[in-house]
Parts: structure tokens; C-alpha cells; sequence
């Protein structure tokens, strides 16, 4: 079985980490298959909207301490492709947990347990999230004497409240779903992850693509600008969206009363 899954349906990618035995933890293969399908999934013109998720009773443990960690801190030497190719290409990790990469459009990740460490760091790469009941999430990099470098030192104080966001870079804690529901840092706790997930995706893929690129983008480059600033960018991120085929279709498919139909022109 492959150790990540890629599948396309109505317009949606749906990427799953299948390491169960391993909690799904990121050793040097999944590295270079989860790049290898988000660069995939942003390539693709027929995908609009992504959707990660894992197999089993998690959803990533984070970075595989037995395989990873020693190979990065030179405690192992390579011994395989994977190995090879996470030391060569190190835009590898970048990509692989949604750090140093645009999607472009738009990742739901569907929480089915477990998102600690690594898998806390790529839930922060994404835009909408859906948990299960019974995940838990945090960072615990400082037990082990290791620095959370996939981005939480900047993420999380801006995706959580600063106090909250130092209390766990600094404890290692965790949190539950429901409390990071109340943090505002999951949009929804449900049984049914897939399902929900599904739901939100299809309703993007629904929408003009063009536009709902250039939202994405406007929000994410936008963030943390001065008011100025960031309007001023708005305008430019937004004024091509209005000469496409797309922006054209919508309005008249209103008053037509029927469906839009997009094509991302």
C-alpha cells in the first residue's frame, strides 16, 4: 500500500497519509510523496480545493523520530532513495508540511485524530479545518529538546491567542478538539471528518476558481499588513479576477437562473 494516497474526485484532491502502524508519522518516503502530491494537486487545473487527511486512529504523529530526526541530525546515513533524496532536495520539508509552499488553492485538512508535533504544523498550513471528538493537538518538540521548525513559532501566535500559542510552544501540552474549537483554530468537531470535509470542498469547487484563488491569496499576502498597505494590494490581487470568462458567467447565470458553469478562465 502507498505510504500517502492521492485521488481526484468532482474537482477535489484528496490526499491521505497511510502509515497507521506509524500513526502516520513522516518518515524520508512520505516526505517525498506528500511534496510529490501537493505539488500534484497545485499543478492540476481540474483540482480547485484540496483535502488531507490520515488512515487509522491519527492524523500524523509529526516527524518519525526512528527515521527522520537521525537522518536529518546525521545520526544515520541514507539508506535508501527517499534517504538520498530528503538530504538532496530539502525544499522536500517545505513542501511536504505546507511550510515554505502555496497550494494556491484552497486545503481542508479532515482531523480523523491525533495532529501533534509535524501533523500540528501542517493543520497550520491549511485553511479550514474539520477534527474528530477525540484529537488532541499540539507541539511537543521542546520535550525533546527539538525546535518546532515547521513554522509554529510564526503561525501559531497569529492562528491562536498569543498567551494560549506560548503555552504550548513552551509546555508541549496538548489540547482537545473541543478547546481548539473554542480557540477558533478547528472550524467544526463531528463524527463524521470525511463527510464534513467533503461537504465544505464540494461548495468550493462550486465556485469560480479564479476567484476563489485570488481570496485565498489576498487573505494569506494581505495578513499582518498595514491597512494601507493591504488594500492597496487587494486592488491588485482582485482586478484581474474581473475581466475573466468566469466573472462574466456568474452574473449571467443568475439572472439566467441556472448553475454557473466555470472554467477557470
Amino acid at each position: 500500500m502507498p505510504v500517502v494516497e492521492y485521488a481526484v474526485r468532482e474537482h477535489v484532491a484528496i490526499i491521505t497519509l497511510n502509515r497507521p502502524e506509524a500513526r502516520n508519522a513522516v518518515n524520508p518516503e512520505v516526505a517525498v510523496r506528500l511534496a510529490e502530491a501537493w505539488t500534484r494537486a497545485r499543478d492540476d487545473d481540474d483540482v480547485r480545493v484540496s483535502i488531507l487527511t490520515g488512515t487509522g486512529s491519527a492524523f500524523c504523529a509529526g516527524a518519525d523520530l526512528g527515521q527522520l530526526i537521525p537522518l536529518i541530525s546525521g545520526a544515520r546515513a541514507p539508506a535508501n532513495e527517499f534517504d538520498e533524496r530528503v538530504m538532496k532536495e530539502r525544499d522536500i520539508f517545505g513542501i511536504a508540511f505546507l511550510r515554505d509552499f502555496d497550494a494556491v488553492k484552497p486545503v481542508i485538512a479532515a482531523i480523523n485524530g491525533h495532529a501533534i508535533a509535524g501533523g500540528m504544523e501542517m493543520v497550520q498550513g491549511t485553511d479550514i479545518r474539520v477534527a474528530a471528538p477525540a484529537a488532541k493537538f499540539g507541539v511537543q518538540e521542546v520535550k525533546w529538546a527539538i525546535f518546532p521548525a515547521g513554522g509554529s513559532t510564526v503561525r501559531m501566535p497569529v492562528q491562536l491567542p498569543y498567551a494560549k500559542a506560548m503555552e504550548l510552544l513552551l509546555t508541549g501540552d496538548l489540547i482537545t478538539a473541543d478547546e481548539a474549537l473554542a480557540l477558533g483554530f478547528v472550524n467544526y468537531v463531528t463524527d463524521d471528518v470525511m463527510g464534513k470535509a467533503l461537504e465544505i470542498a464540494r461548495k468550493i469547487a462550486q465556485n469560480g476558481p479564479l476567484a476563489v484563488r485570488a481570496i485565498r491569496r489576498s487573505v494569506k499576502e494581505c495578513l499582518g499588513k498595514p491597512e494601507r498597505e493591504a488594500l492597496a494590494l487587494e486592488t491588485a490581487i482582485s482586478a484581474p479576477v474581473f475581466k475573466t470568462e468566469d466573472a462574466q458567467e456568474g452574473p449571467r447565470a443568475f439572472t439566467e437562473k441556472r448553475a454557473p458553469v466555470y472554467r477557470g478562465r
